[in-house]
């Protein structure tokens, strides 16, 4: 596993702190940051280490090739199918063999292999470097040390945001570093804490209590399972992105934005430009657009829909629930799109905003459950009344607690007017109330056993 919480924030975080600023020189700032990053992904998989090292090799050197060779193309596709390899065999080998040995009713023996942290986002970046150097978005990075810091930077490693090369290029070389940008990135690496450690956490035990023993509830129970988990995704990963944009603030980065209040859209299309920005503009630049996009025939545009949802439901997982998970996001853009879009546009927004949800809480419930099984036997039992056999609040009267914090869930998931700090006092009350929530924080970690991140999985 990885660093503990509490090993990360009062251990790693401050000696990486220390001896980034008492260096002055950037370059050597970057060195510092590399070392980190390289020794915050070692320390849960030392072996693994060696496979991020493979994919910045093989990014750097088909780099260089892409640049120099008349072949641009061939060693352009070359490199992006040795990445692409990388991921499909570590991520994806077990999933392919367990379904041949399904289908064939052979048994072929399992790779057995533990999926390398991240896998996706570092990769994901390694390709986008490739793919935008090939199209001559900017020059070739020459200095090995500086595509590995792009590449394997630990504020957004293991969950994102998916940075592109482009974004950073300059940064890399050549960035500000500030007491108000510390301060402001302070804060936000504080919000995305509390939105992980208090409000996630306290989501995630109400969820995986119900989902442990699902058999034995009945549908309201079940549906408060779907809500809870709908903030737990929520607020997990976008506090995460906040952790990860405050950390690259503080060293001096600009991360671009990965959500933005996406539980307030009136439409599942709105939803998917709120909702993991970096990954839905990846998929959208590289691969809708280069299949077409909208610019073509009308069933050419539904399968290229098709296509990107189906990716987008395998990126998120090797298993069946992630690739339906995906279709049925698909099925619901293009009903929006070729169906209902003049009923929609005609729809009040209170009615459309409510039907969104719904349709979000269903796709959450999918993408919970893995095994198929277990997943229709919810579905149904969600949408055919069934009473519980045991009272939920009885048998699991310490959750009430728990219970608190979906108040504060809502409020958090609507966007609000933001405080204007005028004078000096305001600003250091504010600042106080931000150290304060950092202590309850670390109570909240102290006492709770539940720490993981849902989307270090991907």
């Amino acid at each position: 596993m990885l660093f503990s919480t509490l090993t990360f924030l009062l251990i790693f975080l401050p000696l990486c702190l220390l001896f980034y600023f008492i260096i002055p020189n950037i370059k050597y700032k970057n060195i510092v940051l590399l070392l980190f990053s390289l020794m915050f992904y070692a320390w849960g998989e030392p072996i693994y280490i060696f496979l991020m090292l493979i994919s910045i090799f093989i990014t750097y050197i088909f780099g260089l090739l892409i640049n120099k060779s008349k072949h641009k193309k061939t060693f352009f596709i070359f490199g992006v199918i040795l990445l692409l390899l990388n991921l499909l065999f570590f991520k994806y080998g077990n999933f392919i063999i367990d379904n041949i040995n399904f289908i064939f009713n052979i048994n072929i023996k399992s790779l057995e292999l533990a999926l390398p942290i991240g896998i996706s986002f570092y990769t994901f970046q390694a390709l986008s470097y490739l793919i935008d150097l090939y199209r001559g978005k900017f020059k070739v990075q020459k200095n090995i040390l500086n595509l590995a810091l792009y590449i394997s930077l630990f504020p957004q490693l293991i969950a994102g945001p998916i940075v592109r090369y482009e974004t950073i290029e300059e940064q890399i070389l050549n960035r500000k570093h500030s007491l108000d940008k510390i301060v402001e990135g302070s804060h936000r690496f504080i919000i995305g804490l509390s939105k992980k450690v208090i409000l996630a956490n306290s989501m995630a035990l109400i969820c995986d209590t119900i989902y442990s023993n699902y058999s034995s509830y009945g549908t309201i129970v079940l549906w408060i399972a779907s809500i809870t988990f709908m903030f737990q995704i929520f607020f997990d990963f976008s506090g995460y992105s906040d952790m990860a944009i405050g950390l690259g603030k503080i060293f001096g980065f600009e991360f671009l934005e990965n959500f933005y209040y996406p539980y307030q859209s009136k439409s599942i299309t709105e939803f998917w430009r709120r909702w993991h920005i970096s990954l839905s503009s990846w998929f959208k630049d590289y691969i809708y657009i280069p299949l077409g996009g909208s610019r073509c025939s009308k069933l050419k545009n539904i399968r290229n829909i098709f296509i990107v949802w189906l990716l987008t439901g395998l990126w998120h997982g090797a298993s069946w629930n992630y690739i339906i998970w995906g279709i049925y996001f698909g099925i619901l853009l293009l009903l929006e799109k070729f169906v209902f879009k003049n009923i929609i546009e005609k729809t009040p927004n209170i009615i459309r905003h409510l039907v969104t949800i719904f349709f979000i809480l269903i796709s959450w419930t999918i993408f919970k459950i893995e095994d198929i099984n277990s997943l229709l036997i919810i579905l149904k039992d969600m949408f055919i009344y069934k009473s519980s056999t045991i009272n939920f609040i009885n048998s699991n009267s310490s959750l009430f607690f728990n219970f608190i914090f979906i108040i504060p869930c809502i409020y958090f998931s609507y966007e609000h007017k933001k405080i204007d700090i005028n004078n000096s006092i305001k600003y250091n009350i504010i600042n106080i109330c931000y150290f304060i929530l950092f202590i309850i924080n670390i109570v909240f970690i102290i006492g709770s056993n539940y720490n993981p991140f849902i989307y270090f999985r991907f």
